[in-house]
Protein backbone atom coordinates (compact mmCIF):
# COMPACT_ATOMS: atom_id res chain seq x y z
CA UNK A 1 0.00 0.00 0.00
CA UNK A 2 1.04 3.63 -0.74
CA UNK A 3 2.96 5.83 1.71
CA UNK A 4 1.11 9.24 2.40
CA UNK A 5 3.58 11.80 1.40
CA UNK A 6 2.42 15.35 1.05
CA UNK A 7 3.99 16.87 -2.09
CA UNK A 8 4.39 20.35 -3.41
CA UNK A 9 5.57 21.77 -6.87
CA UNK A 10 7.26 24.80 -6.95
CA UNK A 11 7.24 26.30 -10.27
CA UNK A 12 6.34 29.50 -12.06
CA UNK A 13 7.98 32.38 -13.71
CA UNK A 14 11.85 33.09 -13.77
CA UNK A 15 12.81 35.56 -11.24
CA UNK A 16 9.21 35.53 -8.70
CA UNK A 17 10.94 33.54 -6.07
CA UNK A 18 11.29 29.78 -6.43
CA UNK A 19 14.48 30.06 -4.25
CA UNK A 20 12.93 32.14 -1.45
CA UNK A 21 10.00 29.78 -1.63
CA UNK A 22 12.33 26.55 -1.43
CA UNK A 23 13.82 27.87 1.86
CA UNK A 24 11.12 28.55 3.44
CA UNK A 25 9.68 24.76 2.33
CA UNK A 26 12.99 23.67 4.38
CA UNK A 27 12.16 25.66 7.16
CA UNK A 28 9.02 23.76 7.32
CA UNK A 29 10.98 20.37 7.33
CA UNK A 30 10.37 19.58 3.36
CA UNK A 31 12.89 17.44 1.78
CA UNK A 32 13.57 19.81 -0.89
CA UNK A 33 15.14 19.12 -4.62
CA UNK A 34 16.00 22.15 -6.77
CA UNK A 35 16.11 22.17 -10.50
CA UNK A 36 14.33 18.41 -10.94
CA UNK A 37 14.12 17.46 -15.07
CA UNK A 38 10.12 17.41 -14.92
CA UNK A 39 10.34 14.00 -16.73
CA UNK A 40 11.67 12.27 -13.86
CA UNK A 41 9.05 13.80 -11.40
CA UNK A 42 6.81 10.99 -11.58
CA UNK A 43 9.13 8.30 -10.94
CA UNK A 44 10.83 10.13 -8.31
CA UNK A 45 6.99 10.44 -6.60
CA UNK A 46 6.69 6.78 -7.13
CA UNK A 47 9.83 5.74 -4.77
CA UNK A 48 9.47 7.96 -2.71
CA UNK A 49 5.90 6.75 -1.44
CA UNK A 50 6.97 3.13 -1.68
CA UNK A 51 10.38 3.87 0.56
CA UNK A 52 8.38 4.96 3.36
CA UNK A 53 10.75 7.22 4.83
CA UNK A 54 10.08 11.12 3.55
CA UNK A 55 6.52 12.49 4.71
CA UNK A 56 6.68 16.10 2.74
CA UNK A 57 8.66 16.83 -0.28
CA UNK A 58 9.14 19.98 -2.05
CA UNK A 59 10.44 20.31 -5.53
CA UNK A 60 11.27 23.12 -7.59
CA UNK A 61 10.39 22.80 -11.04
CA UNK A 62 11.55 25.89 -13.46
CA UNK A 63 11.93 26.25 -16.95
CA UNK A 64 15.36 26.37 -18.40
CA UNK A 65 14.69 25.68 -21.76
CA UNK A 66 11.67 25.48 -23.87
CA UNK A 67 12.35 21.91 -24.28
CA UNK A 68 10.90 21.38 -20.86
CA UNK A 69 7.34 22.79 -21.85
CA UNK A 70 6.45 19.48 -23.08
CA UNK A 71 8.26 17.42 -19.93
CA UNK A 72 6.41 19.63 -17.62
CA UNK A 73 2.94 19.56 -19.39
CA UNK A 74 3.32 15.53 -19.92
CA UNK A 75 4.02 16.30 -15.39
CA UNK A 76 1.37 17.80 -14.77
CA UNK A 77 -1.53 15.23 -16.74
CA UNK A 78 0.75 12.27 -15.36
CA UNK A 79 0.06 13.83 -11.51
CA UNK A 80 -3.48 14.27 -12.38
CA UNK A 81 -3.83 10.49 -13.08
CA UNK A 82 -2.19 9.10 -10.15
CA UNK A 83 -5.51 10.62 -8.41
CA UNK A 84 -3.30 11.79 -5.60
CA UNK A 85 -4.82 15.37 -5.48
CA UNK A 86 -5.33 15.21 -1.30
CA UNK A 87 -1.83 14.78 -1.59
CA UNK A 88 0.19 16.95 -4.15
CA UNK A 89 -0.29 20.01 -5.61
CA UNK A 90 1.38 22.95 -7.21
CA UNK A 91 2.70 26.29 -6.11
CA UNK A 92 3.01 28.74 -9.02
CA UNK A 93 5.03 31.79 -8.25
CA UNK A 94 4.29 35.12 -11.14
CA UNK A 95 4.95 38.16 -10.88
CA UNK A 96 4.57 41.54 -12.91
CA UNK A 97 6.78 41.52 -16.05
CA UNK A 98 8.08 45.10 -15.08
CA UNK A 99 8.96 43.85 -11.99
CA UNK A 100 10.23 40.83 -13.58
CA UNK A 101 12.16 43.03 -15.81
CA UNK A 102 13.58 45.11 -12.69
CA UNK A 103 14.71 41.82 -10.99
CA UNK A 104 16.98 40.84 -13.63
CA UNK A 105 18.24 43.93 -14.44
CA UNK A 106 19.25 44.39 -10.59
CA UNK A 107 21.02 41.15 -10.83
CA UNK A 108 22.58 41.35 -14.36
CA UNK A 109 21.43 37.64 -15.28
CA UNK A 110 20.31 37.02 -18.32
CA UNK A 111 16.47 35.01 -18.74
CA UNK A 112 16.62 31.73 -19.81
CA UNK A 113 14.87 32.36 -22.76
CA UNK A 114 15.96 35.49 -23.96
CA UNK A 115 19.28 34.56 -24.25
CA UNK A 116 19.97 36.23 -27.78
CA UNK A 117 17.27 38.81 -26.94
CA UNK A 118 15.08 40.94 -25.08
CA UNK A 119 14.79 39.87 -21.41
CA UNK A 120 10.86 41.00 -21.52
CA UNK A 121 10.36 38.48 -24.86
CA UNK A 122 12.05 35.72 -22.65
CA UNK A 123 9.61 36.84 -20.24
CA UNK A 124 6.47 36.53 -22.32
CA UNK A 125 7.50 33.51 -24.43
CA UNK A 126 8.01 31.79 -20.27
CA UNK A 127 4.61 33.27 -19.46
CA UNK A 128 2.66 31.70 -22.56
CA UNK A 129 4.80 28.04 -21.89
CA UNK A 130 3.76 27.71 -18.56
CA UNK A 131 0.26 28.77 -18.59
CA UNK A 132 -1.09 25.53 -18.20
CA UNK A 133 1.62 24.75 -15.02
CA UNK A 134 -0.29 27.91 -13.74
CA UNK A 135 -4.12 26.95 -14.42
CA UNK A 136 -2.79 23.61 -12.75
CA UNK A 137 -1.60 25.24 -9.84
CA UNK A 138 -3.19 25.17 -6.37
CA UNK A 139 -1.94 27.96 -5.19
CA UNK A 140 -0.75 31.31 -7.20
CA UNK A 141 1.02 33.63 -5.10
CA UNK A 142 1.99 36.65 -7.23
CA UNK A 143 5.12 38.14 -5.52
CA UNK A 144 5.59 41.40 -7.45
CA UNK A 145 5.15 44.12 -4.07
CA UNK A 146 6.48 41.05 -1.81
CA UNK A 147 9.59 41.18 -0.17
CA UNK A 148 11.43 37.79 0.51
CA UNK A 149 9.98 37.69 3.95
CA UNK A 150 6.54 38.60 3.53
CA UNK A 151 7.03 34.95 0.68
CA UNK A 152 8.10 33.30 3.69
CA UNK A 153 5.44 34.28 5.63
CA UNK A 154 2.55 33.43 2.88
CA UNK A 155 4.58 30.26 2.40
CA UNK A 156 4.08 29.37 6.20
CA UNK A 157 0.56 30.42 6.38
CA UNK A 158 -0.31 27.81 3.60
CA UNK A 159 1.67 25.55 4.75
CA UNK A 160 2.55 25.48 8.34
CA UNK A 161 0.72 22.25 10.43
CA UNK A 162 -0.38 22.32 13.87
CA UNK A 163 2.41 19.57 14.25
CA UNK A 164 5.48 21.79 12.57
CA UNK A 165 8.51 23.41 14.47
CA UNK A 166 9.03 25.92 12.35
CA UNK A 167 10.82 27.77 15.28
CA UNK A 168 13.27 26.32 17.69
CA UNK A 169 15.90 26.82 20.48
CA UNK A 170 19.12 25.30 20.96
CA UNK A 171 20.73 25.72 24.42
CA UNK A 172 23.96 24.74 24.84
CA UNK A 173 26.26 25.28 28.04
CA UNK A 174 30.32 25.35 27.12
CA UNK A 175 33.40 26.67 29.17
CA UNK A 176 35.29 29.93 28.50
CA UNK A 177 38.46 28.43 28.48
CA UNK A 178 37.66 26.68 25.73
CA UNK A 179 36.52 29.34 23.56
CA UNK A 180 33.33 30.91 22.43
CA UNK A 181 31.07 29.06 20.35
CA UNK A 182 30.93 30.65 17.12
CA UNK A 183 27.29 29.77 16.03
CA UNK A 184 25.34 31.18 18.88
CA UNK A 185 23.03 33.92 18.99
CA UNK A 186 23.11 34.75 22.96
CA UNK A 187 26.30 34.31 25.20
CA UNK A 188 25.72 34.27 28.96
CA UNK A 189 28.44 34.76 30.91
CA UNK A 190 27.88 32.91 34.50
CA UNK A 191 31.25 32.64 36.06
CA UNK A 192 29.72 35.27 38.29
CA UNK A 193 27.96 32.65 40.38
CA UNK A 194 29.56 30.67 43.33
CA UNK A 195 31.56 27.53 41.61
CA UNK A 196 30.97 24.38 42.63
CA UNK A 197 33.99 23.11 42.00
CA UNK A 198 35.53 24.13 45.04
CA UNK A 199 33.01 22.10 46.88
CA UNK A 200 35.07 18.73 47.30
CA UNK A 201 32.21 16.20 47.30
CA UNK A 202 31.13 18.44 44.10
CA UNK A 203 34.21 18.95 41.89
CA UNK A 204 33.70 15.77 40.09
CA UNK A 205 30.39 15.80 39.72
CA UNK A 206 28.80 17.72 36.68
CA UNK A 207 25.49 20.00 36.45
CA UNK A 208 23.56 16.88 35.60
CA UNK A 209 24.27 15.61 38.96
CA UNK A 210 21.15 16.58 41.17
CA UNK A 211 23.71 17.66 44.15
CA UNK A 212 24.97 20.51 42.27
CA UNK A 213 22.13 21.62 40.62
CA UNK A 214 20.78 22.25 43.94
CA UNK A 215 23.60 23.91 44.84
CA UNK A 216 23.32 26.25 41.78
CA UNK A 217 19.98 27.15 42.02
CA UNK A 218 19.58 27.38 45.52
CA UNK A 219 21.99 30.62 45.62
CA UNK A 220 20.79 33.87 45.89
CA UNK A 221 22.72 35.24 42.63
CA UNK A 222 21.43 32.35 40.80
CA UNK A 223 17.31 33.19 41.91
CA UNK A 224 17.55 36.55 40.90
CA UNK A 225 19.53 35.70 37.21
CA UNK A 226 17.00 33.03 36.62
CA UNK A 227 14.10 35.09 37.02
CA UNK A 228 15.40 37.95 35.02
CA UNK A 229 17.50 36.38 32.23
CA UNK A 230 14.30 33.85 32.14
CA UNK A 231 11.75 37.05 31.55
CA UNK A 232 14.33 38.26 29.02
CA UNK A 233 14.48 35.50 27.07
CA UNK A 234 10.05 34.80 27.43
CA UNK A 235 9.84 38.85 26.31
CA UNK A 236 12.47 38.54 23.17
CA UNK A 237 11.59 35.25 21.40
CA UNK A 238 7.66 36.33 19.88
CA UNK A 239 10.36 39.15 17.79
CA UNK A 240 12.57 36.41 16.46
CA UNK A 241 9.82 34.61 15.69
CA UNK A 242 8.48 37.81 13.74
CA UNK A 243 11.49 38.36 11.96
CA UNK A 244 11.38 34.90 10.30
CA UNK A 245 14.31 33.40 12.25
CA UNK A 246 13.61 29.29 12.84
CA UNK A 247 16.66 28.72 15.06
CA UNK A 248 17.97 30.66 18.12
CA UNK A 249 21.25 29.31 19.95
CA UNK A 250 21.30 30.85 23.48
CA UNK A 251 24.77 29.45 25.00
CA UNK A 252 25.75 29.90 28.62
CA UNK A 253 29.36 29.42 29.65
CA UNK A 254 31.29 29.20 33.17
CA UNK A 255 34.69 28.37 33.67
CA UNK A 256 35.01 24.89 32.62
CA UNK A 257 31.30 23.92 31.49
CA UNK A 258 30.83 21.16 34.12
CA UNK A 259 28.77 22.92 36.85
CA UNK A 260 27.13 25.92 36.95
CA UNK A 261 26.24 26.63 32.62
CA UNK A 262 25.28 22.82 32.62
CA UNK A 263 23.01 23.31 35.60
CA UNK A 264 21.88 26.67 34.08
CA UNK A 265 21.12 25.51 30.91
CA UNK A 266 19.10 22.57 32.00
CA UNK A 267 16.79 24.77 33.85
CA UNK A 268 16.46 27.82 31.61
CA UNK A 269 15.85 25.39 28.52
CA UNK A 270 13.26 23.17 30.20
CA UNK A 271 11.35 26.47 31.61
CA UNK A 272 11.69 27.28 27.33
CA UNK A 273 10.38 23.93 26.45
CA UNK A 274 7.13 24.61 27.94
CA UNK A 275 6.18 26.92 24.79
CA UNK A 276 8.77 26.33 22.45
CA UNK A 277 11.06 23.12 21.04
CA UNK A 278 14.03 23.24 22.82
CA UNK A 279 17.19 20.96 21.96
CA UNK A 280 20.13 21.03 24.90
CA UNK A 281 23.26 20.00 24.05
CA UNK A 282 26.44 20.38 26.61
CA UNK A 283 29.54 21.11 24.62
CA UNK A 284 32.17 20.92 27.27
CA UNK A 285 31.49 18.42 29.55
CA UNK A 286 33.46 15.26 28.56
CA UNK A 287 36.36 17.77 28.54
CA UNK A 288 37.20 16.50 31.86
CA UNK A 289 37.69 13.20 31.04
CA UNK A 290 39.30 13.79 27.72
CA UNK A 291 42.15 15.43 30.01
CA UNK A 292 42.20 12.88 32.94
CA UNK A 293 42.54 10.02 29.88
CA UNK A 294 45.39 12.09 28.09
CA UNK A 295 47.49 12.18 31.38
Amino acid sequence: MANSVQLVIISGMSGAGKTVAMQAFEDLGYFCIDNMPPSLMTKFWELVQESGKIKKVAVVIDLRSKGFYDEIRQMTSELSALNQEDQAQIVFLDADDEELVSRYKETRRSHPLARNGRIVDGIQDERSLLAPVKRAARLVINTTTMSPRSLREEIFRHFESGDAQSFHIEMMSFGFKYGLPIDADIVMDVRFLPNPYYIPELKKLTGLDQAVSDYVMSQPETTKFYDQFLGLLESIMPGYKREGKTNLTIAIGCTGGQHRSVALVERIGNALGDTYPVHITHRDIERRKETVNRS
